[in-house]
């Protein structure tokens, strides 16, 4: 009798673990209003060659007298890049594999009352200057480096700035920087996005640490799928889903010097 009642306890456990097995996998793999849970950055390891560790937000803006406390939009976002920053060094770096990556933004300013000027340096000390408009703002802002300019080379390190200025007195208000390092696509690597789906792309950029790339594609993906969830998922995964709900606006168009 007592050796009935422990195999019936056992048959019991054995059965419990394996219907919440069949439960866990059950369930589907992007249930409406779920995150994307099969994403993961993984960060490259940071360069050990960068001095400035960069400035992915801006702690306070200045400039323009009174009427910068204006401008900010009601939940008093600042400037902030769309990068990931390493929590034990603050260094602001991410990789891309593209000529002509793009640099995403939080702006919260109007549009009537700044200008941007997008720094790239090379590791040389080199500066390419590009200056833009930011009409449409406040929101996310998407300034691609012109296909007509000189493109990043592969196993370099640039450094770039953003800085923002005050219409009326040709001030800075704020400014942020950071670090991008363009990449070799490994043939491998180059076979599954060739094959993948624009979510899956997310996945694999996102998976290799190949940030600037991951984001584009979400960017992408938020506006042509507003059902997708790539765009929050990536950006909270480096810390950033206060700026997840933020309007993406078509305002910039950068002009080289």
């Amino acid at each position: 009798m007592k050796l009935s009642v422990q195999k019936i306890q056992i048959f019991l456990a054995v059965s419990l673990t394996f219907l919440s097995c069949i439960n866990v996998q059950a369930q589907p793999a992007n249930p409406k209003g779920q995150l994307n849970q099969s994403l993961i950055f993984a960060a490259p390891p940071p360069p050990k060659d960068i001095g400035e560790p960069g400035k992915r937000a801006e702690a306070g803006s200045r400039g323009c007298g009174q009427d910068i406390n204006k401008l900010l939009t009601s939940s008093k976002k600042r400037l902030t890049a769309l990068v990931p920053v390493y929590s034990n060094s603050e260094l602001v770096f991410g990789t891309t594999i593209a000529e002509h990556p793009s640099f995403l933004f939080y702006v919260p300013y109007a549009s009537d009352f700044a200008s941007g000027e997008f720094v790239l340096e090379d590791e040389a000390g080199d500066q390419t200057t590009y200056k833009t408009s930011l009409t449409g703002t406040p929101g996310v802002v998407n300034l691609r480096l012109p296909s007509k300019t000189t493109f990043l080379e592969i196993g370099k390190q640039y450094r770039w700035y953003l800085n923002i200025y005050c219409q009326k007195d040709n001030q800075i208000i704020a400014n942020v920087e950071g670090y991008v390092k363009r990449e070799e696509l490994n043939p491998a690597l180059k076979t599954q996005l060739e094959k993948a789906t624009p979510r899956q792309q997310v996945n694999l950029y996102a998976a290799n640490g190949i940030w600037y790339d991951a984001l584009s594609a979400a960017s992408e993906l938020r506006r042509t799928n507003l059902q997708d969830t790539s765009w929050t998922a990536l950006l909270q995964a480096v810390g950033l889903n206060d700026f997840a709900t933020e309007p993406k606006v078509e305002c910039c168009n950068l002009e080289s010097e």
